[in-house]
């Protein structure tokens, strides 16, 4: 089985209603699906970030099944605060970019 994972916070109303058209919503702003394939998957995502350009706010967090992430967990955020995952020593660890700390000013 396949879990894909969304969690949204302080997002529009437009991303509730899409969300919900195509995954369950199994708490306030948590939605799951154990069958999305990844062509599907992906267009949720694309529209999410379609969106995301012209009605910013509040954050998105999409977690899914990835053969090619190290422990195989592919994490896709819009909003703050920007996470990635890094891969320390076969640990999973969540790397949170703060002002200046990617090497921007």
């Amino acid at each position: 089985m396949s879990l894909t994972l969304i969690v949204t916070r302080d997002v529009a109303a437009r991303y509730r209603g899409f969300l919900s058209s195509v995954m369950p919503e199994i708490a306030p702003g948590v939605y799951v699906s154990t069958d999305m394939t990844k062509g599907v998957r992906d267009r949720v995502w694309q529209v999410a970030t379609d969106w995301w350009d012209s009605v910013p706010g509040g954050s998105i967090v999409m977690a899914y099944p990835d053969n090619n992430s190290s422990g195989r967990l592919g994490v896709r955020v819009l909003g703050l605060p920007p996470v990635e995952l890094a891969d320390v020593d076969g640990v999973r660890l969540v790397v949170r970019r703060t002002a200046g700390t990617d090497g921007s000013a």
